[in-house]
């Protein structure tokens, strides 16, 4: 298996759902499943056939199979016994028998997020310039100095496919919104210092790393550490702490939907783009609770759609679209907030001479 290919697990399970789960979880989490077979079915050609980089064994019956222990005394790939049956998935235990899964797989076979670094080359050599979508009078009326403390703040989550999602959304939204954002993606940490620049480069928004002790501003994109946990202060400023996100993503898209509900509840949204498994559905409940809305990228326009797609089927997500609809919401949605507090301002009192 080389760096940044697709690593491939070979799935031998006794139950027809435990299979198709682990096919769902296994794709959404970006590996690439070759077999998947009931133990009472295989032969030994079948598994000397099998070219795999992993073995996931995974029986809920005693009965004895004999070709599973031939594998296991003569496999060349390592094998791994599952987590045990697996949970409905839109349960709230699924998120951690995935997590516990992933984290196995990920010190095995590596993280299949590594493919995203790469893939900051293609943006940086684009040279297109989007069109980008118009502010609205209400909006531009509206005094705003550009790198003033962002009373509301929306975190940006992506995986596999997510930089050029993200992109895509940048170009489209344009300056002078009453907003910040703080950006999370899963990728390898020897890329971080490309990414600011790989979705910034023809955005009116500034992508810049993280300032300890200052706050998120009007304006500017805030790229999340990868190696150490994001956190706020009691009056809104960025923390970075010493310890590691919580295994096995990082950053921790689930973590950091705690710490920015908690700190701005109803003042913050979530957009999930592109991206594998279902980190951030752990955390979507609270989120919801605190006020905070869930946005999710459309599944047909993600190069990966496991993430936002596990949202939308927990029932988390309120809107859907392709970046650029996205985009188009967040703009109207903050013109609609701004309309609704003109309303609420009272009429100033005319007296008479």
């Amino acid at each position: 298996m080389t760096e940044h290919s697709v690593a491939r697990i070979a799935v031998i399970a006794d139950t027809a759902l435990q299979r198709h789960v682990l096919q769902q979880a296994l794709t959404g989490s970006g590996y690439q499943v070759v077999f998947n077979s009931d133990p009472a079915r295989l032969d030994e050609a079948t598994l000397a056939a099998c070219e795999t980089d992993l073995w996931l064994v995974d029986l809920t019956q005693a009965e004895d199979f004999p070709l599973v222990d031939n594998l296991m005394e003569n496999a060349s790939a390592p094998i791994l016994f599952g987590e045990g049956h697996a949970p409905e998935r839109h349960s709230e235990n699924y998120p951690r028998w995935e997590r516990r899964l992933f984290g196995k797989l990920k010190k095995l076979i590596g993280d299949p997020s590594q493919a995203v670094g790469p893939s900051l080359q293609a943006l940086l050599a684009e040279a297109q310039r989007p069109a980008r979508l118009e502010l609205p009078q209400v909006l531009a009326d509206t005094p705003l100095v550009v790198g003033e403390p962002a009373r509301q703040v929306w975190l940006l989550a992506a995986s596999l496919g997510g930089p050029a999602a993200v992109k895509a959304f940048l170009d489209a939204l344009p300056g002078g919104l009453p907003v910040g954002f703080v950006y999370a993606q899963h990728i390898d940490p020897s890329f971080e210092s490309a990414l600011p620049q790989a979705v910034g480069r023809h955005s009116q928004w500034r992508v810049n790393p993280v300032r300890n002790g200052d706050t998120v501003r009007c304006g500017e994109v805030v790229v999340v550490p990868i190696s150490r946990e994001l956190g706020f202060s009691d009056a809104g400023a960025m923390q970075v702490g010493e310890r590691a996100w919580p295994e096995p993503y990082s950053p921790s898209i689930d973590q950091m939907m705690l710490n920015l509900a908690q700190q701005f509840a109803g003042l913050c949204g979530v957009i999930a783009f592109s991206g594998m498994g279902s980190d951030g559905c752990a955390a979507a409940a609270y989120v919801r609770r605190q006020g905070g809305a869930i946005w999710t990228q459309r599944g047909d326009s993600c190069a990966c759609p496991s993430m936002p797609e596990s949202l939308r089927e927990g029932g988390y997500s309120s809107f859907s679209g392709d970046p650029r609809e996205l985009a188009a919401g967040l703009v109207n949605h903050l013109a609609e907030q701004c309309r609704a507090a003109e309303a609420r301002q009272p009429t100033p009192q005319i007296t008479g001479a």
